[in-house]
C-alpha cells in the first residue's frame, strides 16, 4: 500500500481511537509492564532496553522501564539526530535532568550513548502480523532497519489493546515488529 492520504486517514482515526483508550486506561501501563517483563524475562543478550518519554495519549512506558531498571536491565531513551536519520539512544534513570527535544519529546540533557538489544516502539495502531502505524517520520523504521543489519534486536510495539486494526497501511520501507505488548498481555510475532 502507497498511498500516503491512506497512511493519513489512517492516522487521524488511530490517533482518535487512541485518545479514547489512554482516557479510559488507568492502570494499562502498569499492567504492561508486567508483560513487558514476562516478555524479556527469557530473552538471552538484553541487556539494555529502549523505552521512550512519552507525548500526547502515547500509553506510558515508565511503569515498564522502572520495573528493568529494577531488575537491572539499563534502560535509552530515542534522541532524534535531525530527519532522514536513525534515532540514537541516551541511558536513562529516574529524575534525570531532561529538555525538550524534537517534536516535543523529553530527552536527557546528558547521558551515556547506548546501543540497545531491545526497544519498547510507541504507535498509532497495530495488526496482527506487527505492522505498526507511527507518525509517518520513518524514525523508528529506519532505527530498526539499522540496528538489524548490525545485530539481532527485539522490537516490541508498547500500546492499548484498542489500538489493533484489521490491516495497518504499510509501504516497502515499514519494519515489522517482533512483539507487541499491551494491558491485555504479550502477543509474540513470528
Amino acid at each position: 500500500m502507497n498511498d500516503p492520504s491512506e497512511k493519513a486517514a489512517a492516522r487521524r482515526a488511530a490517533l482518535a481511537v487512541r485518545a479514547a483508550a489512554h482516557a479510559q486506561g488507568a492502570g494499562a501501563a502498569r499492567l504492561a509492564a508486567g508483560h513487558v517483563l514476562e516478555l524479556l524475562a527469557p530473552l538471552r543478550g538484553v541487556r539494555t532496553v529502549a523505552g521512550y518519554l512519552p507525548i500526547r495519549s502515547e500509553i506510558d512506558p515508565r511503569p515498564a522501564m522502572l520495573a528493568l531498571i529494577g531488575v537491572g536491565y539499563r534502560i535509552a531513551v530515542p534522541v532524534v539526530l535531525g530527519p532522514g536519520r536513525p534515532l540514537a539512544f541516551r541511558l536513562w534513570t529516574p529524575g534525570m535532568r531532561t529538555e525538550r527535544g524534537a517534536f516535543g519529546v523529553e530527552v536527557p540533557v546528558e547521558g551515556e550513548a547506548a546501543e540497545p538489544e531491545a526497544l519498547l516502539v510507541p504507535l498509532l495502531a497495530f495488526d496482527a502480523a506487527g505492522h505498526r502505524l507511527g507518525y509517518g517520520g520513518g524514525f523508528y523504521d529506519r532505527t530498526i532497519a539499522a540496528l538489524r543489519a548490525a545485530r539481532a534486536v527485539e522490537a516490541i510495539g508498547l500500546a492499548y489493546a484498542a489500538q489493533e486494526v484489521p490491516e495497518v497501511p504499510r509501504t516497502a520501507t515499514d519494519m515489522r515488529l517482533d512483539a507487541i505488548v499491551t494491558e491485555a498481555g504479550v502477543r509474540r510475532l513470528a
